[in-house]
């Protein structure tokens, strides 16, 4: 059960958005951010916008990201957890950069100049394509024929963490300091000594599941539930190659995103079920 864990798992909804996606825990995010980002957008400071975006029209699809945030100069952040393998999660991805492009739109005179975005998906499977690969970190860009950058202010941040092996002894840098809490910080009864800086000090303090009010508990219990669930019906799905394993993995994956608010149209599009299946749930 969750309340023998002395810490959160942040990758389950509940824990990476507590860790995360709150006011007064931005500045966890920002720091791991900033591992991620280029020196010239390094983020001084964020805030936390509308994670739910609208199309043009009624009729248009809507997005809804798991945290969508700009920083003080003006870059916008789109930041994605995945749980589970995805038919197009690229493409998804893709569609998602249109929003906060389409947003930064002006009414009357305008030159076009939009601010950087970045896409970034911390994933907690490996892209069939990169599985014989050992580099988990893939940072894309629009390059022109020649490989030569075409367009700097479109980013794609993929990070595969199933690839992340590295011991605590190991640790070299920040960053991988980062991807060993999002692997193991629920495993944990006491800080590691690796992980000492004052920033993690303040992930722990967020982290300890005794802290947490009777709600926050149960909310938490639920988004672990869901996670393990998921889990053992994708490695069940694995293993077995089952049939009927993947269309158990399909129905639950369609399950989560319909308690996101996603519209019946994307779960299709994402899962292939169909509507009456969906409806069903």
């Amino acid at each position: 059960m969750a309340l023998q864990d002395k810490y959160i798992n942040p990758l389950t909804d509940f824990g990476f958005k507590k860790l995360f996606g709150i006011e007064p825990n931005k500045e966890l995010l920002i720091d791991f951010l900033n591992q991620l980002l280029p020196p010239i957008h390094q983020i001084k400071d964020l805030v936390y916008t509308k994670n739910e975006q609208l199309g043009g029209t009624p009729d248009d699809r809507k997005a809804i990201f798991d945290l969508y945030c700009e920083s003080k100069s003006g870059e916008k952040f789109i930041v994605e957890l995945q749980k589970a393998k995805q038919n197009f999660f690229k493409d998804r991805s893709v569609y998602y950069a249109t929003f906060p492009i389409q947003e930064q739109a002006k009414k009357g005179d305008w030159d076009f100049k939009l601010s950087a975005i970045y896409t970034i998906g911390i994933l907690d499977f490996v892209f069939d394509e990169h599985k014989n690969e050992t580099e988990l970190l893939h940072t894309v860009k629009l390059k022109d024929q020649n490989g030569n950058l075409f367009f700097d202010k479109l980013t794609f941040i993929y990070i595969e963490l199933p690839k992340f092996k590295k011991s605590e002894s190991e640790l070299e840098t920040k960053f991988e300091k980062w991807l060993y809490v999002f692997r193991y910080l629920s495993n944990f009864q006491n800080r590691p000594i690796a992980l000492q800086e004052r920033i993690f000090e303040k992930l722990f303090e967020v982290a300890a599941i005794a802290s947490f009010s009777r709600e926050e508990k149960e909310r938490y219990e639920e988004s672990l539930k869901y996670y393990r669930d998921l889990k053992n019906v994708v490695d069940t799905s694995r293993e077995e190659g089952r049939e009927e394993g993947r269309e158990e993995e399909k129905l639950l994956i369609a399950r989560g995103m319909k308690a996101d608010g996603l519209l019946v149209e994307q779960i299709m599009k994402y899962t292939g079920l169909s509507a009456e299946e969906i409806k069903k749930l």
